[in-house]
């Protein structure tokens, strides 16, 4: 099968997609549009070439601009791109994600590189190849870029491109190359979740426990989960009593939904404690799915609630967020956190009343820990 009998395979499929690419492979664009029947698979193709163009594609600076995960989040940004595009089945439609650093007009530390991931309803798929450094000029590159792309969108569309090992003869892999791939089909109720059918689901410690809402609930995008966490878990539990339940949003207020892929990867580190994986990336959304609980949470956070900033500037919008929540009957156990420099507590912050008297403490000689997920990430 020849790339044009690719592409218009594709076409046949009836997968409605949006495709976003950056930094090289544009040219699977042009293959796509080359071959009559583009309007059936084309919702729109973007190419976020700058970082600022990237990073408002995502909602927000990405760790790295050419990894894996990048890719991912492209691609669940594309397919919910198409769903506000097109009045198909969202079991349908597709989101193209891909990134590549290939040759440019200066020498690049890393490695020269193409990741491409796309993303349904159901699945999560991504590949990789890190191509030898100095051995392709850049449209050879760019050539091979492509060719992982359209395979990708033909496998997207159910088309077997896998078995042919994704490369045409005008643009093998070199010896030593290899493309990796990483793929995760979610259980139905992760779909449910996506696609706003359910507002969450229960991780439980054993699958005969209860689907209880919990009393002590602790958010956060836990990328990745550390001791802090778990010691602020151990101690929440002495206080209230309670089992804590950690609680993980697919949706973030900016940025993409988190991609099945990245769900698992998190969902990973939870051994034998319980989670609940919702799409409430707002605690007044949170505090509907568990009223009356206790959310255990960092200085930090307690700040954004109280500052107007994250509610557009508007103070009577913070105020009636935090109303909301004091409605509830939720209250939030705090534990100071160190920023910029300094460990700062509640009482440094100048927060609105209501939202005050819903804070109890947990003091610095009974917990302290300066270690943080995106010093992590970084190191």
């Amino acid at each position: 099968m020849n790339q044009a009998q690719l592409v218009e395979r594709i076409h046949a499929a009836g997968r409605p997609m949006v495709l976003a690419i950056t930094g090289g492979g544009s040219g699977a664009i042009a293959e796509l549009l080359s071959v009559p029947g583009g309007s059936a698979t084309i919702l729109e193709a973007v190419v976020p070439y700058s970082a600022a163009a990237l990073e408002q594609w995502l909602g927000g600076p990405p760790d790295h601009y050419c990894d894996e995960r990048t890719a991912r989040a492209m691609a669940m940004a594309a397919f919910e791109r198409a769903r506000r595009l097109s009045t198909a089945d969202p079991g349908v439609l597709r989101g193209i994600g891909a990134t590549a650093s290939l040759v440019s007009n200066r020498p690049k530390r890393g490695p020269h590189r193409i990741h491409v991931a796309w993303q349904s309803a159901e699945r999560t798929a991504v590949v990789s190849c890190e191509l030898t450094k100095g051995a392709r000029s850049r449209l050879e590159e760019e050539q091979l870029a492509a060719q992982l792309i359209l395979k990708a969108v033909g496998e997207a569309c159910g088309i077997n491109t896998v078995a042919q090992d994704g490369l045409t003869s005008a643009s093998p892999l070199l010896p030593g190359e290899r493309v990796t791939r990483r793929d995760e089909t979610a259980p139905p109720a992760w779909s449910e979740l996506l696609l706003g059918r359910r507002d969450c689901v229960a991780i439980a410690e054993k699958p005969d426990s209860p689907n209880e809402r919990p009393a002590a609930l602790f958010p956060g995008a836990f990328n990745p989960l550390h001791v802090g966490h778990l010691r602020m878990a151990e101690i929440a539990a002495e206080r209230l009593g309670e089992k804590v339940t950690f609680e993980l949003s697919i949706l973030n207020v900016d940025k993409p939904p988190l991609d099945f892929v990245e769900i698992a990867d998190r969902l990973r580190q939870f051994s034998g404690q319980q989670v609940l994986l919702t799409r409430a990336p707002r605690f007044v959304e949170k505090a509907q799915l568990a009223p009356g609980c206790t959310f255990i949470v960092g200085a930090d956070t307690i700040y954004r609630i109280g500052d107007p900033k994250y509610y557009d500037g508007d103070e009577a919008a913070r105020d009636t967020a935090v109303a909301a929540i004091a409605a509830a009957g939720c209250r939030f156990l705090v534990f100071g956190r160190t920023l910029q420099g300094h460990f700062q507590t509640v009482e440094n912050f100048a927060l609105p009343a209501l939202l005050r008297q819903l804070c109890d403490e947990v003091p610095e000689t009974q917990f302290r820990d300066d270690i943080s997920s995106t010093e992590l990430r970084t190191r």
